[in-house]
Order: C-alpha cells, then structure tokens, then sequence
C-alpha cells in the first residue's frame, strides 16, 4: 500500500505544478500533457485527414470559410494582445479549410487547424452564423480544451487505478461492479460536467471573437435555432450528453450578448 501512496503523491503534485492559464477567464487550468508534445501531433494529424478527405477550394464558399477565419484569427490576436498574453499564439501555425461532407460539423484542432464540413453551411446560412461556430471552435483550441480532456482522462485513469487498489483483496465479482460504478459515476459525474463546461466557455469567448470581428453577436442565437431544430430534438438529456441542451446554450449566449458587445466596442466595434 506504501508503494500506491508515493505514486499517487508523486502525481498529485505533478498535477499541481502542471497548469496552464486560461487567457480569457484567467484561472488556471490542467496541462498533463505540454503544448510540445500536443501541437506537433496535431498539425500531423491535420495533415492526414486533408489527404483522406475531400478539400474543397477556390469556391465561394471555401473562400468564405477562409475570409472568416482569418477575422476571427485577427480578433482573438487583438483580444489577447490587448489584454497582456503577447506571443501567445506563436506557436499557431492557422489553417482554414472547407471538407466535403453531409456532415453538420465543424473543428478547431490545437494550434489552429479548422476544418468546416459542407453540411453545416445550410444551418449557417450567412457569414455571421459561419463566424458564430468558427469562433466557438477556435475558442476550444485558445482555452486549451483539448489540453485538458486529455489531463481530465488521465486523472479518470488514475482513479480507476486506485479505486483498483481500494477493492483489490475483494471477491472478482465485487471488484467488477466497483470498476462499472466507478466508470459509470466518473462519466456522468466528472467527465460530461468538465465537457459541457468547455462548451459554455467556447459559447463566451466564440461570442466575444465574433463581435470584435464585426459580426453581431445577436446573430449566434439565431444559428443555434436552426441547428435545434436541424437537430430535430434527438439529443439525449442533457445531464448525459458532452453538450449542453440548445435551449440552455441559446439562454446562455443571450445573457452573455451585452458583455460581447461591450468587449468589442473597446476595439472601436460597436452594433446598432
């Protein structure tokens, strides 16, 4: 038992000197896993799914995901240059590219790459509903989210590694039914809380990117109405999904459109 004692020591304090700062909000958030080792993995696995997927280029819309996506870079650089993180995208080699598919979606990896499937632009309908899910996946990548999925699944490991030891010298069919509880509770309890607060996190601050690149922030509950009912309410309850309800992410982008309009008139953009 003395053993399982140092290890978890030695990784709780690993945890605790392992912190990133979040640019937006300020706090300090999990980084297990260092932007030297993300970045590089990302950028290869970028380049991978452009060569097994269809690009499309040089149309109209592919020039209008690039267009928008260079805005949104520029405002999140204006944002954090004005607010003291200088260089923090140094490392940020930006990407904007257009995919081919049915698929209603869009992402941002760490370090910049975007990718925008076709099938989401009939829900985006116009250049400030394009900016509204373009900002929010650039968001995940500035707040580091994936940084801290990954941290997040390692301490769910390490729990499980320790609830392991707590029922060790128990009966196996004991043993079996800690371990489903255990993943069962660290899901619903742990692991889709810590997503659906990513998503509200990428709700605000994709808000704010969008209105200091010039599109109303009005405009983003508008897009998510169209994807609520494009959805056609099959999502499964909230307390069990990564997301959080559209009713509760249109709720929240409501409340929070005054303090994305104020953020942006400090850049000199202002809304009627």
């Amino acid at each position: 038992m003395k053993k399982y004692t140092y290890i978890f020591t030695a990784l709780a304090l690993g945890i605790a000197v392992s912190c990133a700062t979040n640019p937006f909000s300020g706090k300090k958030t999990m980084a297990l896993v260092p932007d030297s080792e993300i970045l590089p993995s990302a950028f290869a696995q970028y380049s991978t799914f452009l060569t097994e997927n269809k690009v499309v280029s040089g149309t109209t819309n592919a020039k209008l995901v690039e267009s928008v996506g260079i805005k949104i870079k520029n405002a999140a650089e204006r944002y954090l240059n004005a607010n003291g993180y200088q260089g923090y995208l140094k490392d940020y080699r930006w990407e904007y590219k257009l995919i081919d598919s049915k698929e209603v979606n869009a992402w941002c990896m760490p370090g910049g790459k975007i990718v925008v499937y076709s099938g989401i632009l009939p829900v985006t309908k116009t250049e400030a509903g394009l900016a509204t899910v373009m900002g929010h996946e650039v968001a995940h990548a500035l707040a580091n989210h994936g940084q801290q999925r990954m941290s997040g699944s390692m301490l769910q490991q390490l729990g499980a590694v320790g609830a392991q030891v707590l029922v060790g010298e128990q009966s196996e069919t004991t043993q079996a039914l800690a371990m489903q509880a255990y993943g069962a509770g660290s899901n619903v309890l742990g692991m889709l809380p810590f997503s659906r607060s990513h998503e509200t996190e990428a709700d605000e601050i994709g808000l704010t990117l969008m209105a200091i690149a010039g599109y109303n922030p009005e405009e983003s509950v508008a897009f998510w109405g169209r994807m609520s009912a494009n959805s056609g309410g099959g999502a499964p309850p909230e307390f069990m999904s990564t997301h959080p309800s559209d009713q509760t992410r249109m709720s929240n982008l409501q409340r929070l459109i005054p303090q994305a309009k104020k953020e942006a008139a400090k850049f000199g953009v202002t809304f009627k």
